[in-house]
């Protein structure tokens, strides 16, 4: 008894002894903050605001009145409140179908890109494949130099491509930046993997299929993302390479039509709309589908980026 008692006081005192130590510790821990990240802080701070103030004027634009607009009142709240600038949009046909030629282009692009560079990046990443350092530079040649717009254009003229639906999938099916993004993270992958899928029996295609591609979801959502942002935002290859008809007219090329002209307004609603009000009308729409799919990659966005860009 007499035993337990000592180690029971030598414990307690131990334990005393070891709490201004660690409350030492703790305050050594403590975050020290520098005018240096003051105003640091301060700086973020008002980059943030000045770039959301840029998204909460086009919301308030477009539901303002349009001879409100134009007086230049318009600053943190709507004035003359209104819905007539949706009302023109919604009743614009020719927007919903550039709506729906962008939703089926930016679903099938980005599935085959994504498919197809990540089969090629697999190709790159083994070891097996002839003149491997040949393709790798000529890639990165294709990179920096290219033919420019008229041979773009000549070649889709030759290839049957112009003026069709095709012409916004085929010349993005690959890209040589995503390209290695994918294979520095296939890099990663440990080859006894592979070789323990070789020995099963399993082919190139099943090995990509089953086990690259389950284990690249990180870095394949970050490239998913890049790639449904530059398709729903692109309105080049809709001015340069087609007549702007009912299959290859997009969203982004019709508002750039709204803002230029005015689009779809009617006399119902002259008197409350304005050119600028309705194209706000039109990017707040054409905004949210992008605003609703980036919360499902965030997750995977930042990791995908450094593990792509760091694994090699």
């Amino acid at each position: 008894m007499e035993e337990t008692k000592i180690n029971d006081t030598l414990s307690v005192r131990e334990s005393a002894s070891l709490e201004p130590k660690a409350q030492k510790k703790k305050k050594e821990h403590r975050i020290r903050y520098t005018w240096a990240d003051y105003v640091i802080a301060a700086v973020l701070i008002l980059f943030s605001l000045v770039t959301f103030y840029q998204l909460w004027y086009v919301i308030i634009g477009s539901f303002s009145n349009g001879q409100e607009y134009a007086s230049g009142r318009v600053f943190l709240l709507p004035k003359g409140f209104t819905w007539a600038n949706y009302s023109v949009i919604f009743r614009d046909t020719v927007f919903w179908t550039a709506f729906r030629n962008t939703v089926l282009r930016t679903v099938t692009g980005v599935c085959c890109s994504l498919i197809f560079t990540a089969l090629v990046a697999y190709g790159m990443t083994s070891k097996y494949l002839r003149c491997r350092k040949a393709y790798y530079w000529l890639f990165i040649f294709t990179m920096f130099f290219s033919g420019g717009i008229v041979p773009m254009y000549l070649l889709l003229r030759i290839l049957g491509l112009y003026d069709t639906f095709f012409v916004y999938i085929v010349p993005s099916l690959f890209s040589v930046y995503n390209m290695i993004i994918i294979s520095s993270f296939y890099r990663g992958i440990p080859d006894s993997l592979y070789e323990a899928s070789e020995l099963d029996g399993a082919g190139e295609f099943t090995i990509w299929w089953d086990i690259y591609m389950p284990l690249s979801k990180p870095v394949l959502a970050t490239v998913a993302l890049w790639l449904a942002v530059d398709h729903w935002n692109s309105y080049m290859g809709t001015m340069l390479y087609t007549e702007a008809g009912e299959w290859t007219i997009t969203l982004q090329y019709h508002l750039k039509h709204l803002i230029n002209e005015a689009a779809g307004a009617s006399s119902e609603y002259a008197e409350m709309v304005s050119a600028k009000t309705i194209s706000y009308a039109g990017i707040v729409i054409a905004l949210l589908p992008i605003m609703c799919f980036y919360p499902f990659i965030q997750k995977h966005f930042t990791k995908g980026i450094m593990v792509g860009s760091l694994k090699g």
